[in-house]
């Protein structure tokens, strides 16, 4: 994998990890497009460059992730903390922590089942068909009953079991915690922002995984610079693409990108059809 190619699945990881279409399918997609091997670094390189997509989450919401005096309701640093802050910022982690075990108790028990569909394109094709169908009709199935502002514990567990669906690829990690979320009765922005936040514990565990298994790999020639340059990519144009998200599904909801995902899943699985080889090399 050459640089150039390294910067454009760099750019379709930053524009699809937080939209509802499969971050991951689109990145298998991309790479048999441009005819990239599936070695160890490249299967390592598409999961470190969510740390990139990580980044521009804390980066637009740090005042949630990262307190202040102010946010701790503290004018001066010898004014004692306020308890309700601070029990709003303990609470806000401990959601994030169980919505996370799902995944992470799952995820490390099905580690090397869930990399072998990593290379499965049929497999990312009928995801994002099925998928497609559920967002098509996720506004009309729970568009009015999500008036609901509060993350609670039981929530936050729910959202998480809907987490772990999203490690079929092509499932999208983002429509799932969203689907969870509005199942839950929680506005599609607070829906959505609940994902971005849930993204930052759940990606940081899975790239310092691959990065902590396959760092001999990526410190070979200048894999490491291409790992670097490609998470600034996906970090900047991750920012662009959280902001367009939230303006997106405030006014539009989900149904364009139910659309979309059928569209491809189907000209995928007719290629197949054809004859037309699309697995990973």
């Amino acid at each position: 994998m050459n640089t150039l190619q390294a910067i454009i699945i760099s750019i379709v990881e930053g524009i699809t990890e937080f939209l509802p279409i499969s971050s991951t399918g689109h990145m298998i997609i991309t790479q048999k497009l441009l005819g990239i091997e599936s070695t160890e670094f490249v299967k390592a390189f598409t999961v470190n460059i969510q740390f990139g997509a990580i980044l521009s989450v804390v980066v637009l919401y740090w005042r949630r992730f990262i307190p202040t005096l102010k946010t701790l309701g503290v004018d001066s640093p010898s004014q004692e903390l306020s308890k309700s802050p601070m029990e709003q910022l303990v609470k806000f982690y401990l959601k994030l922590l169980v919505a996370f075990l799902p995944a992470a108790v799952i995820g490390f028990t099905l580690s090397d089942y869930i990399d072998s569909l990593l290379e499965n394109v049929v497999v990312v094709a009928i995801s994002l068909v099925l998928g497609g169908i559920v967002l098509l009709f996720i506004d009309n199935m729970f568009g009015k009953a999500g008036d609901d502002q509060e993350v609670t514990y039981k929530k936050a567990l729910k959202i998480g079991f809907f987490q772990c669906i999203a490690m079929v690829p092509g499932v999208s990690r983002s429509a799932a915690t969203i689907i969870g979320g509005m199942a839950s009765k929680l506005t599609r922005q607070n829906a959505a922002e609940f994902s971005f936040f849930l993204a930052v514990p759940t990606m940081f565990a899975a790239s310092a995984y691959k990065l902590l298994k396959d760092y001999q790999v990526l410190l070979e020639g200048n894999n490491l610079y291409i790992l670097v340059l490609g998470n600034v990519a996906s970090f900047i144009v991750a920012m662009i693409s959280i902001k367009y998200l939230m303006k997106y599904l405030t006014n539009h909801g989900f149904r364009m990108f139910g659309w979309y995902r059928i569209i491809v899943g189907t000209v995928i699985l007719i290629l197949v059809a054809l004859g037309i080889d699309l697995q990973v090399m």
